[in-house]
């Protein structure tokens, strides 16, 4: 049986305002990268640019950044794996 396909996703955290209550970085996943905001009091994400491959990453990154928002340091870089080919 051949092994699922997976994609290693790079995370790289920018900026974190807990007054805002908000998260900014870059995601990187096979040569495609977008920049995010997150908001850990709504748990949502509030900006994910370009809009090109969005739909690939929005839904795993939402996951990621839910599980782990109040462990993340600005200038931290972090991993995820998603169960797809990019």
């Amino acid at each position: 049986m051949a092994p699922s396909p997976h994609t290693t996703a790079h995370v790289s955290i920018t900026r974190c305002s807990w007054q805002e209550g908000a998260i900014e970085g870059e995601v990187k996943a096979n040569g495609w990268a977008w920049k995010f905001s997150w908001c850990f009091r709504q748990g949502a994400l509030r900006q994910l640019e370009p809009s090109l491959g969005r739909a690939l990453i929005r839904e795993p990154l939402s996951r990621f950044l839910e599980a782990s928002d109040y462990q993340l340091e600005p200038g931290s870089n972090y991993s995820f794996t998603i169960r797809s080919r990019f």
